[in-house]
Order: C-alpha cells, then structure tokens, then sequence
C-alpha cells in the first residue's frame, strides 16, 4: 500500500534522482572519449601493420559500446526510479507527466488522442482516509496517464455508468435531424424501469417524447425509461443495441475487461467494467459534441406534451452538488451510477482553473453524496 510523501521528503529524493542521473551522463562522455581513444590507437597500429584496408568502423564500434553502457543505464534507472516501494505523489506533491501524445479538441479543450490509459512511475496509490469509495482512478486526461488510483484496474459492477455508452452509441447511430423525431413511450418502457427498481424520467404511458428527450433523460436523472426506448429507437430491441455498445466496446480497445449485457447497468454477473475502463468511455463520449452537451447540462426540460404540458424538469445532480465545491477547477460532464453490489459510483470530467483536463471514476461509495466528496477530494488535491 502506498502513502503520500512530504513536500520536502519528495523534493529531496527528486534531486538525488537527478544528481544520479547526472553521474550517469558523465560515465557516457568518458566512455564515448575512451571509445574514440581506442579507435586511434587500433588505426595507428593497423597502419603501422600495412593493415590500411582492414574493416573497421568507429561507428559500429561505438555503436556496440553504447548500446551496452545505455542498457546498463537504464537497469541502473530503472533501479533508481522503482517505486513499488517509494510512493510518487501528483503535481506539486510529486507528480510528473510524460511525454504528451498526439492531441484532439473537446469543446476547445485539448486533450490525448486514443483511448490507451497508462500507469507510470509517477502513479501512486490512494491511501487517503478521505477516500471511502473502494474504486477510484484519476487520469490525466492531456496524456492518458494514470495521475493515482484504488484498485482502478479490478473488475465492479458499473451500474448506471453504463447509460454513458448508451447515449454514446445511440448518438453515433443517428443524424442530427433524428433528434426532434418523436417516440411514444410504451407500457414495456415504464414498467421496465418500476419492475427493476430503477430511476426513470417518469414519462406516462402513450407521451410522445423527442428523441432529443430520450437522451436528456438517459444522462440526467439516469432514467432507465428514456434509455430502454432509446436503444428501441435506434435497434429495435435492447439485446441488438446491447451487441452494438459490446462492438463499441472492442473498438475502444476494452472488450476483454469490460462487457455489457443491458443497455441501464442493471445487475447481472456477466455486466462488468473496470474503472480505468470506464474513464475510457467516458473519454470516448465527451469526445461526440452533442453528449457532451447532454453531459454537461445541469438541468433540462423535456417537450411539452398532454400528459406534462409544462414538460418536466430534470437535473443532473451530480453537477448540480458538485458546481459549487472546491475542486480546483469545474467539473463540466458527469454520470453517477448506483446498484446494491455496485454501491454509489460516478464518472466525471474535469478541467481545472490551470487549464488541465482530467477524467476521474470512483465507486462503491457507501452514498451518493460520498461519491461526490471522494471525486472533490481528487480533484482538489490530485490535481494541477
């Protein structure tokens, strides 16, 4: 397990990191020296022996002599930087980032291309005993790096983080003018939701909803109602739409350590994710403009119809509780999510007040209200 280090204990270590790195540069030069002494000297003789014509090529042998002296370097670093032992801590408490990849544009935001969530030297674990959820990663959303994490790789029961993907893939199956094309809800959308248990938009039986609607009411009051007719609208059925979201899946790349088997996050064995996982989708969908938008609404007012003439209002309360915390910044898309054998969880994007984009997911949280502190704490503390 890993805990946080001093500020000053995690400057001291770095500058006897970077005093060693030094050493080793030095041993380069001289070795590089030496190598080119050898070669004059084997020259001269080779002169000497009427050996002129002798094939020999500094580059080949400094090239071999370099190769040997950077792999033993790297064993030396490699030695040097091993943090399985020495907790690393993030921006100001220790936190270095790599190399940034190739970048994209989310509403103006750059942020790393593809979907590759890495850990590094400079990742620690949480240890915090403000951290109650017993799930969490935080990702560097610029590079793709894992700033810190809590059994972030092991598999949970994402529970209505799913919807995530719903809106996603539904959003990437339709066009624009899809949008304000109506559906009626039907009695196998409303009972759905009341048989399981589940929230729900709360849409009458026979309403003539909005596309549009549809997925508002996914995302925002996680409405397993909206959804279920959603995934109707764009397949037919939930277990041909649940095939695409599992397409999907392979194509980010996590197929082998997530699968879906409903397109709400209603339990089931064989529905699992990770949250690293999860940070993936979420990155996958705040990078389609119009869920973004869907995400990052904190409230919205569905058609007006007979049924609700005045429409209904929903919020995304996840943003609605999280607008006004310390958070080092704004949090401008998330989803929460809640099953029995899931606790509390929630999705979340953030850019902070420097200028810095991160992806945080946490779950089973033993509330929905501690699944909202515990992202506040990560992003207040873990972040630049």
């Amino acid at each position: 397990m890993r805990e946080y280090l001093s500020p000053d204990e995690a400057r001291r270590r770095k500058k006897i990191k970077r005093r060693r790195q030094v050493f080793f540069y030095y041993i380069i030069i001289i070795a590089l020296i030496a190598v080119g002494v050898v070669f004059l000297v084997r020259k001269t003789v080779s002169l000497i022996n009427g050996k002129d014509k002798e094939e020999f090529s500094l580059t080949e042998e400094i090239s071999g002599v370099t190769e040997d002296i950077k792999d033993d370097i790297e064993d030396a670093l490699s030695k040097d930087t091993d943090t399985s032992n020495e907790p690393e801590e993030p921006d100001h408490l220790g936190y270095n980032p790599t190399v940034k990849s190739d970048e994209v544009t989310v509403h103006g935001q750059k942020i790393y291309s593809g979907y590759d969530i890495n850990k590094t030297d400079s990742t620690y674990y949480i240890t915090s005993e403000n951290m109650m959820s017993n799930y969490a990663i935080l990702v560097d959303a610029s590079d793709g790096n894992v700033v810190c994490q809590k059994e972030g790789f092991t598999r949970i029961n994402p529970a209505s983080m799913t919807k995530i993907l719903t809106a996603l893939v539904a959003a990437e199956q339709i066009k624009e003018e899809d949008l304000d094309r109506t559906v009626t809800i039907t009695v196998g959308h409303t009972d759905y939701a009341y048989s399981n248990d589940l929230s729900a938009v709360n849409f009458e039986i026979g309403e003539v909803v909005t596309v549009r609607d549809l997925f508002y009411g996914t995302i925002l009051p996680s409405g397993a109602d909206a959804a279920l007719a959603l995934a109707e609208y764009v397949s037919g059925d939930e277990q041909t739409f649940v095939g695409l979201m599992n397409d999907k899946l392979k194509e980010l790349g996590i197929s082998d350590t997530t699968h879906f088997t409903n397109c709400v996050g209603l339990y089931d064995a064989d529905h699992y994710s990770t949250c690293a996982d999860m940070a993936v989708i979420i990155k996958a969908a705040i990078e389609n403009d119009f869920v973004y938008d869907v995400m990052n609404a904190h409230t919205y007012t569905t058609s007006l119809t007979t049924e609700h003439p005045e429409g209904i209002l929903i919020s995304n309360w996840f943003l609605r509780r999280i607008e006004d915390k310390d958070t080092n910044g704004e949090v401008l898309c998330a989803k929460t999510g809640f099953v029995n054998e899931s606790g509390s969880c929630a999705a979340s994007y953030e850019v902070t007040s420097g200028g810095h984009p991160y992806i945080c997911v946490t779950a089973d949280a033993h509330s929905a209200w501690r699944c909202i502190y515990d992202h506040v704490d990560l992003y207040a503390n873990c972040t630049k």
